[in-house]
């Protein structure tokens, strides 16, 4: 997370095995009534999230914020679609990036700043699947050196 960032909420942690993300941005969402709350309390999903440019505005598909407990008539529909709040040149860079082939856009953290529900939004481009077993070697490659290195100092 960039420096000054406050409380993590969601992670999607699929967003970086499935994809190159090559430029992140930060987004604040446009939510209804009990949303913020259910924010609060950390019961969000961004697991199958994407966002989408339609019509000059960025918005966010699928996510998935489960209705307040105590929200009764005012709970809003979960996985509804909710608009982004981005500058006017940074909507103008991610319609340029969308209509490049093979590059979208991936939610990858959602957090609280300053009192506000934040969303990191990154520009993805999709790996193959020999790309992804590559990372899981390095990955694993990492792990072992780390382990010997452990065990090493332990003697």
């Amino acid at each position: 997370m960039p420096k000054g960032e406050g409380k993590l909420i969601a992670q999607n942690k699929k967003a970086h095995h499935d994809y190159f993300i090559e430029e992140t941005y930060e987004a604040g969402l446009v939510l209804q009534g009990t949303e913020i709350k259910s924010i609060r309390a950390g019961k969000v999903n961004l697991k199958d999230s994407f966002a989408k440019v339609e019509k000059g505005e960025v918005f966010i598909h699928n996510m998935h914020i489960s209705p307040y407990e105590q929200g009764n008539r005012y709970n809003h529909d979960p996985l509804r679609t909710r608009k982004l709040l981005l500058h006017r040149r940074e909507i103008n860079k991610l319609i340029g990036y969308t209509k490049e082939q093979g590059y979208t856009l991936v939610p990858l953290k959602l957090y609280i700043k300053n009192g506000f529900a934040k969303l990191l939004l990154g520009v993805g481009k999709g790996k193959k699947k020999y790309d992804k077993r590559e990372d899981l070697k390095r990955k694993e490659a990492k792990r072992e050196i780390e382990r010997a290195f452990r065990e090493r100092q332990k003697m």
